[in-house]
């Protein structure tokens, strides 16, 4: 059984509440001033199952679970009726044959289509009052030249019966070439009711869309990132362990109270979301507004999203103000921030709550009010195809961020899987870099890589002793990346041309060598050493200048001197003299003391204790006491004891 969402829709009386009581048994004015006043005042719900007649279009029948919204007509009540049909996938339009089309009937027509809702069905009420036919026939004309042109209009009577079941089967042949709602992972429920039940705690109940819920999981209240336990799940009255996408459906969350924690107008959601308050988005309006009613620049608004109203003020970066039947980017700067996401829908109505103004789609979050006209004109591309997700990714990374490719896109309607599949697309035809980490477009990746390959240039022109540059050095220069970016562009260069050595990156090519004015103040250090290669001069005899600690660095990272400790350097061959005769000594000996050894090599005790804690450090002897015994000799010994150890 496939989920959808049907709300109604029409001016005040037209019989929306009595054809969906018709339809289904329940009455959805549920409210004790709608049954007085016998008007809808606010959402009311109900349950269908509809199954297809088959037939030469739908072969095999199809049964479908569609939860229903009912909404108020009256034009004082507009902002509950936006909520209801905020996340639905048809229509059904209730105009009274007797009556005809009225203003809200055109209105509700105007935001269903600002919605993005693309399918329709007219339910004619009241033929028994007037003729079917002619009123047929206007109603018709009124959907000329709308994305409604060509919608099923089914002449009913609640009083008589007559066409409900055409109308049942009018609105099962839509459901069955309507795709059911998408599973996109980032599950989102509008909060259109919220209460508290005696001995069950607080409820709160919503249309869900892009995702599903599931009983003991985690929910969080947005925008204000409130958290709780969802004890238990409903869905048409029944508990379940998990509610779909493109339902009806009751969170129990016992751990929030009602006002404080959650109300009406909230968004449910499966994670903790970064509300925004400025929005860039595409304005579109009906042609069939009144030509006076213009949005001008700088104006106040009500913005409605989902069951969520906002005072907000409307920015026309390229125009004065946007005439009816006119489209266009606008910048929405929100009184109160909102969960949003690229992609979703928009209601604009004046201040005075009085005309539904535009319709708009969200292309961009958090925008920058000083927006240079290049990204703008990025941004303003989506408006072509809001659906198309290769799109949205490449004018993402187009801007010329670097992102995390997990985070490109987080707030959309867009899945993960979309998303990343755009992003492999864009990669393996050149237009960025991706990996891991990070996703950049390619033109400013090269342009990284080019700057670090100057830093490094640089580095072996100015100092050719020197084995590359100190990434630490490297990270100051290009501090504006982020460190996953930086490790990132490392890798890159070391897959072309550049190798990484410890903490020093160079080019694969560069040879060190000493500059000639460093050649002397080299010779002069190994002359030094030389004449007493066991008992030699100590670091601060080769630090009286900057040429001279220059060369000694050199030929320590060449190898060429040992650094035993901050104060002792050795050359390279006294080193392993001493060494090997320290292995000699001790392996023909066994353990010795310092004393032994300092003897044995003709050393000097200032050289003889820091030589033997290098040799402990690189694991060639131990300290065992005052005596130092082969480390490798140690192990075996332990290993032979442990072989020999009764085992309990």
């Amino acid at each position: 059984m496939t989920n959808f969402i049907l709300a109604t829709a029409g001016h005040v009386d037209h019989g929306k509440s009595a054809l969906v009581k018709a339809l289904t048994g329940t009455d959805p004015d549920r409210l004790p001033e709608e049954k007085a006043r016998g008007i809808t005042i606010d959402l009311g719900f109900a349950h269908l199952e509809l199954t297809t007649t088959p037939s030469s279009f739908i072969p095999h029948p199809s049964t479908f679970s569609v939860g229903i919204v009912d909404v108020p007509g009256h034009e004082d009540f507009v902002r509950n009726m936006i909520a209801g049909v905020g996340s639905i996938d048809l229509a059904l339009l209730a105009v009274a044959a007797n009556e005809g089309w009225m203003p809200q009937t055109e209105e509700h027509l105007q935001i269903l289509s600002y919605l993005g809702v693309k399918r329709l069905v007219v339910a004619l009420t009241k033929t028994d009052l007037e003729g079917a036919a002619q009123a047929a026939d206007r109603v018709r004309e009124k959907l000329r030249d709308t994305e409604f042109a060509n919608a099923r209009i089914v002449p009913t009577s609640v009083r008589s019966g007559a066409g409900l079941q055409d109308l049942k089967n009018a609105l099962a042949d839509e459901f069955a070439t309507l795709s059911p709602a998408r599973d996109i992972g980032k599950p989102r429920l509008f909060v259109d009711r919220a209460f508290t039940l005696r001995g069950i705690g607080t409820v709160v109940t919503g249309t869900l869309l892009d995702g599903v819920f599931r009983a003991a999981q985690a929910a969080f209240v947005q925008p204000r990132n409130i958290s709780g336990r969802i004890r238990s799940l409903h869905n048409h009255g029944r508990e379940v362990d998990v509610v779909q996408p493109g339902t009806r459906a009751a969170l129990n969350l016992p751990d929030l109270e009602i006002e404080n924690d959650v109300r009406r107008g909230d968004v449910m959601t499966d994670r903790a979301f970064e509300a925004t308050s400025v929005l860039d988005v595409f304005l579109t309006r009906s042609r069939r507004l009144p030509r006076k009613a213009a949005i001008k620049s700088g104006s106040f608004v009500y913005v409605h999203h989902g069951t969520q109203r906002v005072l907000t003020k409307v920015v026309l970066p390229e125009m004065d103000s946007l005439p009816p039947g006119a489209s266009g980017l606008a910048q929405l700067r929100l009184n109160t921030p909102l969960i949003a996401f690229v992609g979703d829908r928009l209601i604009v109505r004046d201040a005075s709550e009085r005309q539904t103004l535009a319709g708009a789609v969200v292309l961009n979050l958090d925008s920058n009010e000083m927006r240079p006209a290049p990204e703008r004109a990025l941004v303003a591309s989506r408006a072509v195809a809001p659906t198309d997700v290769a799109l949205a990714v490449w004018t993402e990374i187009a801007r010329g961020e670097i992102l995390e490719p997990s985070r490109v896109l987080d707030r959309s309607r867009f899945s993960q899987d979309e998303i990343a599949t755009a992003l492999q697309r864009l990669s393996e035809h050149g237009e960025i870099f991706l990996s891991d980490n990070v996703a950049a477009k390619m033109l400013v990746w090269r342009e990284l890589g080019e700057r670090a390959t100057g830093f490094i240039d640089a580095v072996h022109k100015k100092h050719p002793e020197r084995r590359g540059l100190e990434l630490s050095e490297l990270r100051t220069d290009l501090s504006s990346m982020p460190p996953t970016a930086f490790d990132a562009l490392i890798a890159d260069l070391c897959q072309s041309g550049f190798v990484r050595a410890g903490s020093i990156i160079s080019r694969a090519s560069h040879r060190t060598a000493l500059p000639l004015q460093l050649r002397v103040a080299a010779d002069k250090i190994r002359m030094a050493l030389a004449e007493k290669p066991f008992d030699p001069p100590g670091r601060k005899d080769f630090s009286k200048d900057h040429e001279q600690q220059q060369a000694l660095k050199f030929l320590i990272e060449q190898g060429e001197l040992v650094q035993i400790s901050d104060e002792i350097i050795v050359l390279r061959d006294s080193f392993d003299r001493m060494q090997t005769t320290v292995t000699d000594f001790i392996s023909a000996n066994g353990p010795a003391t310092a004393s032994q050894l300092r003897d044995k090599i003709g050393t000097s005790r200032r050289v003889i204790i820091p030589f033997l804690e290098y040799l402990d450090r690189t694991g060639l002897t131990k300290r065992l006491g005052d005596q130092r015994v082969l480390a490798q000799k140690v192990s075996a010994a332990k290993l032979a004891d442990a072989a020999n150890t009764p085992r309990a």
